[in-house]
């Protein structure tokens, strides 16, 4: 017994619905063939400029397409709200669940039959994970992984903590503002989220 595919709403009716659907599909460059007959997968990308745990998800996104394609699907991609503590004031926590309603929304009122989220930040993987999860799709979550470690005259830099700590340093006089303001420029070398717990003991 073939699939039931909840795409099929969208595209196999010959109405005037279904010719609409199809047209716009059609107009990005898409033949009927390239959608006929296989899940929408829809990829989820909370890439920005304002995140820098997200800021490398485009990247990653055009990879997780490739892989969709070969396994026989038909990958989407679409854009939700971006949560990261960097820029964010007071806090992404506020956000969270707003984020966790436009995936889940998007998912909702879009033909899709799956979605693999790309994400970063423990906001944005909760709120990602929540919001497909109340559609109950399948689902997979690819992360974008940790920035690498920052590294300060040869001090292994962790993004939250050693922060702290050097504040401290700096308030109290024990730390020169002209070393503080190295560090900066040292302790986040890459896109990606913290990478505090991602650091070996030492």
């Amino acid at each position: 017994m073939a699939l039931q595919l909840r795409s099929a709403a969208w595209f196999d009716t010959e109405d005037e619905i279904g010719f609409s659907h199809r047209a716009s599909l059609r107009s990005q460059g898409f033949t009927r063939q390239a959608f006929a007959e296989r899940p929408v997968i829809g990829i989820s990308n909370s890439w920005s400029e304002l995140n820098n745990c997200n800021a490398h998800l485009r990247s990653l996104a055009e990879a997780v397409k490739r892989g969709v394609w070969a396994a026989g699907g038909f990958p989407l991609e679409f854009m939700t709200i971006s949560l990261g503590e960097e820029l964010m004031m007071p806090t992404a926590m506020l956000y969270r669940n707003l984020l966790a309603m436009d995936v889940e929304e998007m998912i909702r009122s879009n033909p899709l039959d799956g979605v693999v989220l790309s994400c970063g930040c423990d906001k944005t993987t909760p709120a990602q994970l929540m919001g497909a999860a109340s559609m109950d799709v399948p689902s997979i979550l690819v992360s974008g992984g940790p920035m690498l470690r920052g590294m300060w005259k040869n001090e292994e830099l962790g993004s939250g903590t050693d922060l702290w700590k050097h504040r401290d340093q700096r308030r109290s006089g024990r730390m020169s503002q002209e070393d503080w303001n190295e560090m900066e420029g040292c302790i986040s070398r890459s896109p990606g989220h913290c990478m505090t717990m991602e650091q070996l003991p030492r």
